[in-house]
């Protein structure tokens, strides 16, 4: 669209004034198409961002610290695993209405034109108009359509169950991923710290041996030393990436921009009730709720197979226009229609066995989801307690490795150490920082399983 002052594309993106326009032609000639091809690509220059990338920038700021609840909004929102469920949750509702639609009356048109041309001279070409208005509608069918609509209420309650319980499956997701990248993190800086405390001992090699204290081997095992340590903390870097890459999957957002997390890991051991934490995980968890109201949906199919041999009555009125010229004759019915299954080979009998068989085996998956969840509950309230007293066990460690390092440390210094106690002392605290940092990990994992085990939300 061109105005008097300016040139908008067809969005209402401003493009030039009219001045720029008027040098535009004058460059390019009077050729149009051209002219055309110039708006073109200069549109496809100043095209937006794609939308995935601009809604991952709206979502998280550059820089932005980010917190363990924030990180799970955000994987709630956008996660594809949940706008899939919340998809087959609308499905089946709509469903239900399509069951409802037998309570209502149907309605049909036609009309119709046929031109008749006899083979024999003697016969006469006519033609022949209709057109009709048809009513039915269900006076009673034993149930059949309530049924339907009660087996269709129920798959809807079990996929919003499905629902909750992928959004718990989300959630967790983003816990471990969550607690993966703070234990990379913290391996990350411990393999800095060494790679510091290597460079250090190196340095004091490197001077004893200038003074002729200390031989040359000491400086040659330092610098080992030090390229393991290094070699270490590219391992340690590559791994603290990939768990950001991890995070930023299970929050659904693979091209979010560079943030922080805040460090959340700590191993405060909690009392926990293990009979009453499988007695609630019994209630509260979504895929047993889904599990259940999907045998009152089959419950129910049984029950309408069943009723396929009842009868069904209906009502039916009708209003038709027909003949072989205009106006064209007019007429009108109503009436009643009784329709009596009389035999079907043995299909309702099938049918009923199939919707039987259908629910034992959905009772066999719910007595096996139970033992499931009885066994998940267990093993995770386990893994809490052991990694519990592993994390207060590694926290005595890392004090007496430290202790041990500085000994070591100072009897190299006033010469009278070897390189091999102080390469010892910094494997030994490198060890236990690590072992420490996995106790804190596995505790908040164990934690986050037992209430995702448990069914909290």
């Amino acid at each position: 669209m061109i105005s008097d002052r300016y040139v908008f594309s067809g969005d209402g993106m401003l493009l030039a004034n009219s001045e720029t326009v008027q040098n535009i032609k004058r460059v390019m000639g009077s050729d149009m198409k051209r002219f055309l091809l110039f708006v073109v690509c200069l549109g496809a220059c100043l095209w937006p961002l794609p939308a995935s990338a601009a809604g991952a920038e709206e979502t998280i700021r550059k820089g932005e610290t980010l917190d363990l609840p924030r990180c799970i909004a955000i994987a709630l929102s956008r996660h594809p695993d949940i706008r899939a469920a919340a998809g087959s949750l609308r499905a089946g509702e709509s469903r239900i209405g399509q069951a409802r639609a037998g309570y209502y009356p149907q309605v049909n048109g036609s009309a119709g034109y046929s031109r008749t041309d006899p083979t024999t001279s003697a016969g006469e070409v006519y033609d022949s108009y209709s057109s009709r208005v048809s009513l039915s509608q269900n006076l009673y069918d034993f149930g059949k359509t309530a049924t339907q609509v009660k087996i269709q209420e129920f798959n809807r309650d079990s996929t919003r169950s499905e629902l909750e319980y992928i959004r718990t499956q989300v959630s967790f997701g983003v816990k471990q991923a969550y607690f993966e990248l703070l234990r990379a993190g913290r391996n990350r800086d411990v393999s800095r710290e060494m790679v510091g405390q290597f460079q250090h001992h190196l340095d004091q090699a490197s001077a004893f041996f200038e003074v002729g204290t200390k031989p040359k081997f000491d400086v040659t095992k330092a610098e080992v030393d030090l390229s393991n340590a290094k070699l270490n903390l590219i391992k340690a870097e590559n791994a603290f990436r990939l768990a950001r890459v991890a995070l930023n999957s299970a929050m659904g957002l693979p091209e979010a921009p560079d943030y922080d997390v805040a460090d959340q890991l700590s191993s405060r051991l909690v009392e926990v009730d293990l009979d009453e934490t499988i007695r609630k995980a019994y209630d509260r968890r979504s895929d047993l709720k889904a599990i259940a109201e999907m045998r009152r949906s089959l419950e129910q199919s049984i029950e309408l197979a069943r009723k396929s041999d009842y009868p069904t009555i209906a009502g039916n009125a009708g209003y038709g226009w027909g003949g072989g010229s205009f106006p064209l004759d007019q007429g009108w019915s109503f009436g009643a229609e009784v329709s009596v299954p009389l035999f079907s080979g043995f299909s309702t009998k099938y049918k009923v066995a199939e919707a039987q068989a259908n629910l034992d085996v959905l009772t066999a998956n719910e007595a096996f989801l139970r033992q499931t969840i009885d066994q998940d509950v267990r093993k995770a309230w386990l893994n809490l307690r052991e990694a519990a007293e592993r994390g207060v066990a590694a926290e005595l460690i890392v004090r007496q490795v430290m202790e041990n390092l500085e000994l070591a440390n100072g009897r190299y210094a006033a010469g009278v150490g070897s390189p091999i106690e102080v390469t010892d002392a910094l494997v030994a605290t490198s060890n236990a920082k690590t072992a420490q940092i996995s106790a804190l990990y596995d505790y908040k994992l164990a934690q986050s399983s037992l209430e995702k085990a448990a069914g909290a939300p």
